[in-house]
């Protein structure tokens, strides 16, 4: 039996099924997105033997959509235990503590923005910079009585500032690998919609953040915050170290895995040596995460968290969502969408709005920052070439959309993650996360004005070669 090519619409059944069941599970139901990813799955299965696939062929395509996940998965668990023993070695009391006596509540939420993009840039990791700064900013945001979405989005907004920028970020080195370009030109290229985005977002939570000055009661409340981080742990500069450490290791790029064992392991020694805890303590606090109590209600709340088990509903959600990914992208129903929007493109200004809608709907469907990316640059990166612009102009768009604008979608891997380590759903957040909204927003304005849309002549016979296959690139 042959196989055939889906059509748009055939391609789109299995994403209005996640979307339909995605706003019952989370709306209504309240049961977060295994059930509507696997309805996904199930529903692009169902397509696939309709095209004529078999079912090893299915499974292998769920397969290797998985496989990508794998080196995210363990990244996953080791950000846990780093939480954990951060937590446990006073390492993240001690932010908090230094945040609560240093930082003025007139300028707290852009400051919360500004701090965790320097050091999102410096890592060039949104998870770890939001599962330790952005963690202690919770913590300090609470006690300053501001609401915790709000926090929480500048929180983000900050982190995936550096994710997007940050030369030693994965998707910022991914984004031109694919569409043929050099790094350092996509990151000259991405300041003309990273930097506006993002001034224009710390305005916004400066304002925001004006509302809530007068909110005398919860910033009453700082001072008996720090008696009680003071009493529980051991509070030094020194420990700060550790996070230092963590920058110099990441700007000297060791490999991440065996760099997060470490700066975990050293989490762990700091707290048997300046906390006093016993080496069971700190397994446990790897393991299931801090468990002790401040007798601030607000901060054991956000306190006690880390751990492996934490991380294991996300891990389970980047399973499902890159396996619907893999099955989607081997039955060719992404093909089957972003084909209609390449045919349909007439001047610049709709191919990049094409390249920003595709990008989302890649992000809409697998939830993964990756796939996000590297699809939608493989399709469109021929097209742009044959229309003289610069690939560039594309790397720019999918990382827009695929990096930061993924946050956008409550299911997608960062904004679930994002919402097990702040302790507050996406759906609160989303709106708030203003450095998202912008960053697409300006491209699409540049690409219908021709602003900073760069132009080049390429050799169409040379440039035909095939691109890497995703399952070259680890997540």
């Amino acid at each position: 039996m042959d196989v055939k090519r889906p059509t748009f619409l055939q391609a789109l059944i299995p994403l209005l099924i996640l979307t339909v069941a995605a706003a019952l599970s989370i709306f209504v139901w309240k049961a977060g997105m295994f059930v509507p990813l696997f309805a996904g799955v199930t529903a692009t299965a169902i397509l696939g033997v309709f095209l004529g696939f078999k079912w090893s062929e299915l499974e292998k395509f769920l397969m290797e959509g998985v496989s990508r996940a794998l080196t995210s998965v363990f990244i996953l668990m080791l950000i846990g235990t780093i939480v954990g023993t951060w937590i446990l070695s006073g390492v993240i009391p001690t932010l908090i503590y230094y945040g609560l006596s240093l930082i003025s509540p007139e300028v707290f939420v852009p400051t919360v923005a500004l701090a965790t993009g320097i050091l999102s840039m410096a890592l060039g990791s949104s998870f770890t910079s939001i599962a330790t700064l952005g963690l202690a900013f919770m913590a300090v945001g609470q006690s300053m009585g501001f609401p915790p979405a709000l926090v929480a989005g500048a929180v983000i907004s900050g982190a995936f500032l550096g994710d997007k920028l940050s030369p030693l970020s994965d998707t910022t080195n991914v984004a031109p690998a694919m569409v043929d370009t050099d790094l350092f030109s996509h990151v000259r290229h991405m300041m003309w919609d990273t930097i506006p985005a993002f001034l224009i977002s710390l305005i916004l939570y400066w304002f925001l953040g004006l509302r809530f000055t007068a909110v005398t009661e919860g910033i009453q409340d700082v001072q008996v915050v720090m008696n009680a981080l003071d009493k529980t742990f051991t509070i030094h500069p020194l420990l700060l170290i550790l996070p230092l450490f963590t920058i110099i290791v990441m700007v000297k790029r060791w490999p991440a895995t065996p760099s997060l064992m470490l700066i975990s392991f050293l989490g762990g020694i700091t707290a048997v040596i300046v906390q006093g805890s016993t080496l069971t303590e700190m397994v446990v606090a790897m393991t299931s995460g801090y468990s002790g109590e401040t007798g601030v209600k607000s901060i054991d709340t956000l306190l006690q968290r880390g751990g492996i088990i934490s991380m294991l509903n996300t891990v389970g959600l980047v399973i499902a969502a890159t396996a619907l990914g893999g099955i989607l992208e081997g039955t060719g129903a992404f093909k089957a969408i972003t084909g209609v929007f390449i045919t349909k493109v007439q001047r610049t200004g709709s191919l990049i709005l094409s390249t920003l809608v595709s990008t989302f709907v890649i992000g809409f469907a697998s939830g993964a920052q990756f796939l996000a990316v590297i699809l939608p640059a493989r399709s469109f990166v021929q097209t742009y070439k044959e229309r003289g612009l610069d690939t560039k102009n594309l790397s720019r768009c999918v990382e827009a959309a695929g990096t930061v604008g993924i946050n956008l979608i409550p299911w997608s891997v960062p904004a679930v993650f994002a919402a097990g380590m702040l302790n507050v759903s996406p759906h609160q957040f989303i709106p708030y996360i203003f450095f998202a909204f912008l960053v697409p927003l300006i491209n699409a304005i540049y690409g219908y004005t021709g602003f900073t849309i760069a132009k080049k002549t390429y050799d169409i016979k040379t440039s035909n070669q095939s691109l890497p296959s995703t399952r070259d690139v680890s997540m």
